[in-house]
């Protein structure tokens, strides 16, 4: 039984947002955005004036809201304003191909969907004849600096309320009605996190207020110490459930201020980003750590207290060069969606690389021979590889439509992560793999299948099988590609696939290699011998 608790009313918009008015921060800066600031006050009145509009709006109780927004202010009050109004978050990447965005509403069944212009643009057909929707309110993609909350012009979805949601704002405030509060439990359901299935197609985990509060208080605020006066800035983006808690939440619950910038996270935007708010906690993946060093003296991280990383393995070889020139410690960790956050981490003067550190309080662990069923099985030996199964009070329901998934995956407060793992004599967990064919690229889970179907379609393709392999120490993705007779494999051809995989699925997903082979190894059943393929990238 964990020691942290909740009441059993309890709502996640008070519990990060509100509850700072009550201590008398609400003249606090809680959100930077180029020059422009918004204290705790004015957050909260811009979440009062969402949650009066969503429910006038006919949102009703445990119903889904999509927020589809780059990291613009606005996603703060857009994500409060769903929790205060009872309602429940499921977040969608903007950039992301419409064909994902419009498969994230029909599996939502959105009830209202907060975005910008160019999302409405892509699914206007879809939006209209959906039988979920009754809202659509739009935000201005505004470039860092520009002001988030300015008019903006969107063709209109026939047949529902659709319109700017700063001027809906704006009338609801001028009114002076408030949302008639609809009082949610601790075990509510209040967000969706979306994890990748080996389909490729994203699943919810399905997450109650309580499990958000609880993962906050042992791992944010015991483990690593988030505190007052913070400045946060993030390398994923807000939709991404690392950068939710780590920039949104975490920061929010301590009376800290985060600052955004909405472009692609890119050297220069983030070096830009670095420079004007002089962050102290920065949430980081290993990708963009090699980056980092990479412009050498050209970044200044002087405020920095500490930096975060997960997603990926971190290489011992780049957190060495990054203290080295830095002085800046980095806390790596491993969570998951079906976890909320992270539950095992590096912290502050317990820092081992290469490993991802020790246990969060609050959560136990255990590593598993690969082939058990249940949390009772007998654990592996000191250093030998198995399955990681996690217990903990943030643990998901389930996957939203996936009972069989479901089964195999949540037994009770126990997960079954699917990682490989070693647990040393000193209790540091030690990354093995997958048990499955997943690769994480930057941080983000992507299925191979999916990969491969893509670059299929082109017509220079006859076949393809697409494999992880190690680029100066991190995953990347390399596909193995037949090419079609007559058609000449090159780098010119090798090109024109990455660009037509870019244009196709999410930009992580693209191959970062391609090789042309006269013929995939096959086993023998004529399909394609994944596991030689692995060899050859090892050879």
């Amino acid at each position: 039984m964990s020691a942290v608790t909740f009441p059993e009313v309890f709502n996640l918009a008070d519990y990060f947002l509100f509850d700072r008015l009550k201590e008398g921060l609400g003249a606090e800066v809680a959100l930077r955005f180029g020059d422009r600031t918004w204290t705790y006050a004015e957050v909260a009145a811009r979440t009062e004036a969402v949650a009066t509009l969503l429910r006038d709006a006919g949102l009703r109780h445990e119903e889904r809201v999509l927020i589809v927004l780059p990291d613009l202010p606005p996603f703060a009050w857009s994500f409060f304003g769903v929790l205060k109004a009872g309602g429940v978050i499921a977040m969608g990447n903007p950039d992301a191909p419409s064909g994902d965005l419009a498969y994230l509403t029909e599996y939502t069944r959105a009830s209202v969907l907060v975005t910008v212009p160019r999302v409405v643009t892509a699914l206007h057909e879809g939006l209209r004849t959906s039988p979920w929707l009754k809202a659509v309110f739009v935000v201005p993609d505004a470039a860092t600096g520009d002001d988030p909350e300015a008019e903006v012009g969107f063709d209109t979805v026939p047949g529902m309320r659709s319109e700017t949601l700063s001027s809906a704002l704006a009338f609801v405030q001028r009114s002076g009605r408030r949302a008639e509060v609809v009082p949610t439990r601790r075990d509510d359901v209040a967000v969706w996190l979306f994890t990748s299935g080996s389909t490729g197609k994203p699943k919810a985990a399905v997450h109650t207020h309580r499990d958000f509060a609880f993962n906050t208080e042992v791992y944010a605020i015991g483990t690593v110490g988030y505190r007052r006066g913070d400045i946060c800035v993030s390398v994923p983006r807000l939709f991404f459930g690392y950068a939710t808690g780590t920039n949104l939440m975490f920061p929010f619950r301590v009376g800290a201020s985060v600052g955004m910038f909405s472009e692609r996270p890119t050297v220069e935007s983030l070096t830009a980003a670095i420079a004007k708010y002089r962050p102290t906690v920065l949430t980081n993946v290993p990708t963009m750590i090699g980056k980092l060093l990479e412009q050498g003296s050209a970044v200044d991280l002087s405020s920095l207290r500490f930096c975060l990383s997960a997603g990926e393995a971190l290489p011992p070889a780049l957190l060495t060069r990054w203290t080295e020139r830095w002085g800046v410690e980095v806390y790596d960790g491993i969570g998951s969606a079906e976890m909320f956050h992270i539950y095992v981490s590096n912290r502050p003067g317990d820092v081992k690389p290469g490993s991802l550190g020790r246990v969060v309080e609050g959560y136990t662990l255990k590593v598993l021979p690969t082939g058990a069923v249940g949390p009772g099985a007998e654990p592996v030996g000191p250093n030998e590889i198995g399955v990681l199964w996690v217990a903990g009070d943030s643990v998901a329901i389930g996957y939203h439509g996936d009972r069989d998934k479901s089964w195999q995956t949540f037994h009770g407060r126990w997960c079954c992560t699917g990682d490989l793992f070693r647990l040393d004599e000193e209790g540091y967990l030690w990354f093995g793999g997958r048990a499955d064919e997943l690769l994480k690229v930057s941080g983000l889970w992507v299925s191979p299948l999916e990969v491969e179907d893509c670059l299929l379609a082109h017509a220079a393709v006859a076949e393809v099988a697409v494999v992880g392999v190690e680029v100066d120490g991190l995953m990347a993705s390399r596909a193995y590609v037949v090419a079609r007779e007559g058609q000449a494999a090159g780098e010119a051809l090798a090109g024109e696939l990455q660009q037509w995989a870019k244009g196709r699925l999410a930009r992580h997903k693209y191959p970062r290699q391609v090789v042309f082979v006269s013929e995939l190894p096959k086993n023998d059943r004529g399909k394609i011998d994944r596991k030689a393929l692995r060899a050859l990238v090892a050879g």
